[in-house]
């Protein structure tokens, strides 16, 4: 487990279609953009700690396309998307679909933000189609998953 004191803050207000979330790293812009970058690099952080990864596809770029299964066993979970722009360092959007939520594109954005000193900061928003949607990613675990997600990022960084 990650000993970081840089916490994930997620944030979904009653009534609204979106979630924001911020999560600092004690590492460069550059460093925190390639780990998201690299699609070997991205199957060893996104997501809890208890799913294997399988990457089918991973462009990280603007146009470029995704597609990823988390699994455990028989358990399969696919999500797909595409990058819509992505700037080097930056900034990235993208669409985000749980395949077993089908229907339900979000549009999720990424701030990379230069803090100094060797730090980053990573600011996102993701909007959802629906209020129904957006409970429904809220109530799926998903701050769970992007803790022990970035928590492990944090880990591959060091």
């Amino acid at each position: 487990m990650s000993t970081t004191t840089n916490a994930l803050t997620v944030t979904a207000p009653e009534g609204v279609q979106y979630v924001d979330f911020v999560r600092e790293f004690d590492y460069p812009v550059e460093a925190v953009f390639n780990a998201h970058r690299d699609p070997a690099l991205v199957a060893q952080w996104l997501g809890p700690r208890d799913l294997e990864m399988e990457i089918e596809e991973y462009d990280f770029r603007t146009g470029g396309r995704y597609r990823y299964i988390h699994g455990r066993g028989d358990e399969k979970y696919g999500f797909n998307g595409v990058f819509h722009v992505v700037r080097e360092n930056e900034f990235a959007v993208q669409t985000f679909e749980f395949e077993g939520y089908p229907d339900v594109v979000a549009l999720d954005s990424m701030r990379f933000v230069d803090l100094g000193n060797g730090r980053t900061r990573l600011e996102g928003h993701s909007v959802y189609p629906t209020q129904e949607a957006r409970d429904g990613m809220v109530a799926s675990g998903m701050e769970h998953g992007m803790r022990e997600g970035y928590e492990r990022l944090e880990e591959l960084l060091g």
